[in-house]
């Protein structure tokens, strides 16, 4: 399983750090993705904040697994929150895919990780 893990949480970090770094230096794609499901700009930064936040705890959790498991946690809190406002505004379930695989990857990731049991008792 610890294979699985780091590979999940691997997946997980790459396609965290590009969303986060476009929401921080404001890309033109997340700039319209947020008026489209009509939040302020403002919540585009603290989004990518959060999600960098996540992006730090996958990283130390290569040393202490159980860092992955609840950086998997919070980011799969975050993108689970991304689905709903896709939802919120009627877009397609298209445009929410991507949002709800990286809630999967984070789910994967925390039910793989070997530290899972110690994380989840802290909830």
């Amino acid at each position: 399983m610890l294979i699985a893990s780091i590979v999940l949480q691997s997946l997980l970090l790459f396609f965290m750090t590009y969303q986060s770094i476009t929401k921080l230096t404001g890309a033109q794609l997340q700039v319209d993705l947020f008026k489209s499901i009509e939040l302020p700009q403002w919540m585009r930064i603290l989004t990518g904040i959060v999600q960098l936040i996540g992006c730090v705890g996958l990283i130390v959790g290569y040393w202490y697994q159980e860092a992955a498991a609840w950086a998997g946690i919070w980011l799969g809190i975050t993108m689970l929150m991304a689905c709903l406002a896709h939802l919120r505004v009627k877009h397609p379930i298209g445009r929410a895919i991507p949002a709800f695989v990286l809630v999967l990857i984070s789910a994967g990731l925390v039910i793989s990780s070997p530290d899972v049991s110690s994380a989840m008792r802290l909830l």
